[in-house]
C-alpha cells in the first residue's frame, strides 16, 4: 500500500536474558528496563524508525482508545488504553502481544493509522470497532482501511472452558472454535476479522503464525514468564 507500513517482530535479535530472550519489547513483564529500552531502539532502527517517535500503550484488556499527536512525555503517565490512533504522518504506533491479536490499521488517503490490542476480553468489549470509529472521526473511511493482524494464539490451540466459549461466541459468533484435540476454544483473530468485515473493512490479512506453536515467538499461555512481541504501523512522513 502506498505510504503505509506494517511490521511484526519475532523474539530474536535483542539483548534480553533468559527467560525473555532475546527481543522482549514489553516493559511490564519483569525484564531489565535497560534491556527493554535497548530492544526497543534496535527494533525501531531495524524498521528505519526513530525510537523516540514510537507511541506505546499501557494495555489493560479494555476498549478505550487514545488519539495522539506524538509520543508521551517522559514525565507523563501512559494512559490505560488498548487502542491508539493518529493523523500524524511519520509517527509509529505500537502494540504489545504474547498470544493476543495485534491489529494494525491504515488509511493512507486520509493519513490516519491505528493500532489495537485484541485479547479475548478486548475483542468482546469491542476495542477493534472502537479503534476504527476513532480513525473515522479523524477522516478515515472504512472502505479505504487496510487491516493486518499479526502472530497470535490460533483457534485450534486457544482452549477455554465451554462456558467461556459460549459467552464469547454470544458476543462474537465467529470466535467460536474447537481445539485440534476436540475441546472448546476461542479464535480471537477470526472474531477480529469478522468485526472488521461488519464495519466495512475489506482489505484484510492475517499472519499464519500461532504464537503458542512457534518457538520463534513469545507465548504467555505456553511459558507464562516471557517477553512481548510488537506490531508497528506508520505512514511515510
Amino acid at each position: 500500500m502506498s505510504g503505509a507500513h506494517f511490521a511484526f517482530t519475532d523474539r530474536w535479535g535483542g539483548v534480553s536474558a533468559v527467560p525473555y530472550e532475546e527481543l522482549n519489547l514489553g516493559g511490564a513483564v519483569g525484564d531489565d528496563p535497560g534491556s527493554v529500552m535497548t530492544n526497543r531502539r534496535l527494533a525501531a532502527e531495524s524498521l528505519g524508525l526513530d525510537p523516540r517517535r514510537v507511541v506505546w500503550m499501557n494495555q489493560v484488556h479494555g476498549r478505550d482508545v487514545a488519539v495522539v499527536d506524538g509520543p508521551w512525555a517522559p514525565d507523563e503517565p501512559v494512559p490505560a488504553v488498548d487502542g491508539v490512533v493518529t493523523a500524524r504522518r511519520g509517527l509509529a504506533l505500537a502494540v504489545l502481544t504474547a498470544d493476543c491479536t495485534p491489529v494494525l490499521l491504515a488509511d493512507p488517503v486520509a493519513g490516519v493509522v491505528g493500532a489495537a490490542h485484541a485479547g479475548r476480553p478486548g475483542m468482546v468489549a469491542g476495542v477493534v470497532p472502537a479503534t476504527v470509529e476513532a480513525m473515522i472521526a479523524l477522516g478515515a473511511e472504512a472502505s479505504r482501511i487496510t487491516a493486518r493482524t499479526g502472530p497470535a494464539v490460533c483457534g485450534r490451540c486457544y482452549e477455554v472452558p465451554a462456558a467461556m466459549r459460549d459467552e464469547v461466541a454470544a458476543a462474537v459468533p465467529s470466535a467460536h472454535s474447537e481445539t485440534s484435540w476436540g475441546t472448546p476454544a476461542v479464535d480471537v483473530t477470526a472474531g477480529v476479522h469478522a468485526q472488521l468485515d461488519a464495519l466495512g473493512v475489506r482489505d484484510r490479512s492475517a499472519s499464519a503464525v500461532c504464537t503458542l506453536e512457534s518457538r520463534d515467538h513469545y507465548s504467555y499461555r505456553r511459558d507464562r514468564t516471557t517477553g512481548r512481541l510488537a506490531g508497528y504501523v506508520w505512514l511515510d512522513g
